[in-house]
């Protein structure tokens, strides 16, 4: 069964068993690969869907970060949730120590020596841990500390 396949028939589930988080999280993921679909004008695959999760939970941690600082937590906790079910669809969540093993691979195959090379150390790692899900933000701070002690 496609992701997408997955995603269609979990709706159905969640509404029959009613729901309402769930059900609303995924209608959420539903219609952005609705729009998705349209900008790319073909059928997505399953790379497709996962980036575009992947993209949605970026887009909710960046807006826990932002409730938690205004102290709005009920509303933080909303995202939470839905970053949860998000999960659920990707790929088993790169460990740290996979992804420090990543950036180390990466800064030896590129032989970079400063900050001045985070681009291409940073490309190498997410081809290092291609199929996993790595947040983005946690790689960049291990790059970072790699090439500021180096």
């Amino acid at each position: 069964m496609s992701l997408n396949q997955q995603i269609v028939s979990d709706l159905t589930a969640s509404m029959k068993a009613q729901n309402a988080a769930r059900t609303s999280t995924l209608r959420m993921v539903k219609a952005a690969m609705m729009n998705r679909q349209i900008e790319k004008r073909s059928e997505l695959d399953d790379e497709d869907i996962s980036k575009l999760l992947r993209s949605l939970v970026k887009q909710r941690r960046d807006s826990v970060e932002q409730y938690e600082k205004a102290g709005r937590q009920e509303l933080a906790d909303k995202e939470k949730a839905e970053i949860e079910i998000i999960e659920a669809y990707l790929p088993q969540a790169a460990s740290q120590e996979e992804m420090e093993r990543a950036v180390a691979a990466a800064i030896a195959e590129t032989g970079a020596a400063s900050m001045k090379d985070m681009g291409k150390v940073m490309k190498a790692v997410q081809v290092n841990l291609a199929g996993r899900n790595a947040d983005g933000r946690v790689v960049s701070e291990l790059v970072k500390a790699k090439l500021a002690s180096s």
